[in-house]
């Protein structure tokens, strides 16, 4: 694993921190593979049931480190979008697994897209939200034309895009751009306890749910009744509903095991 990635476990939550704080956590190619890496293991690995993506410094992601795309050996663009940014989304979505972006800073460009991908987006209150593209000549990529108009409609999403304005956290939680801002001192407690409370929970059903929700985007009703009817059955199988429904009848704490 690269040095721009650190990888620690706490209890059954993978952390995942992007560690190129002199670079307000940007990425190269570099740091993207090992990015990938981490996401891969914590995905295939059955003792992770909870990840959390979170920066180290003062930045969550500035998004491109744009000295490598200037260099004179830069590589293609499409390249770059393509296997840094969009094979990591694919991967954040595709997890079924509950993922936490926990924004510490500044979120900007591709870096607030990759937290706005997460399931659950935490922010300190001194954080904020930056589409930068057009501040350069770009659109915004790494997902945002698709995910910024379903979280806060189209009128304001193109706000956001044609402008670039910086968006508080507590105005992003406002508009429902993410899940909560919290005060800074609190942030760590927050973000561990929110982790530990998921990789506690049936985790199996949890990630069933992720992937009705982000395939029910583009489904008609008949097809999503449909495709419910199917996970759920996955999920009536599972060892955790059993659990549930004992501990229920027993009247104790359920003990899952995201199986």
């Amino acid at each position: 694993m690269a040095d721009s990635i650190i990888v620690e476990n706490v209890g059954a939550t993978r952390y995942i921190t992007l560690n190129r704080p002199q670079a307000f956590n940007s990425f190269d190619r570099e740091m993207g593979a090992a990015f990938q890496q981490a996401l891969d293991d914590a995905g295939s690995d059955d003792s992770v049931r909870c990840i959390v993506i979170t920066g180290e410094g003062r930045a969550f992601c500035a998004g491109q480190d744009l000295k490598e795309v200037t260099a004179p050996d830069a590589p293609n663009f499409k390249v770059i979008v393509e296997e840094t940014y969009n094979q990591s989304i694919r991967r954040i979505c595709s997890i079924k697994k509950p993922v936490i972006a926990a924004v510490n800073g500044v979120a900007a460009g591709a870096g607030a897209n990759i937290a706005l991908s997460c399931d659950l987006t935490i922010a300190t209150e001194s954080a904020s939200f930056i589409q930068a593209f057009s501040m350069i000549g770009l659109i915004p990529d790494s997902g945002g034309t698709w995910w910024l108009p379903r979280l806060v409609g189209m009128q304001r999403a193109k706000a956001m895009a044609f402008f670039g304005n910086k968006v508080g956290a507590c105005e992003a939680e406002s508009i429902g751009l993410i899940y909560k801002c919290v005060d800074d001192d609190k942030f760590k407690e927050t973000v561990d306890a929110t982790a530990a409370k998921l990789a506690a929970m049936p985790t199996l059903a949890l990630g069933l749910t992720k992937a009705a929700f982000h395939e029910g985007m583009d489904s008609d009703l008949n097809e999503q009744l449909a495709r419910e009817l199917d996970y759920q059955f996955t999920a009536a199988e599972s060892e955790d509903y059993a659990e549930g429904v004992a501990s229920f009848l027993e009247k104790r704490a359920p003990n899952f095991k995201g199986k």
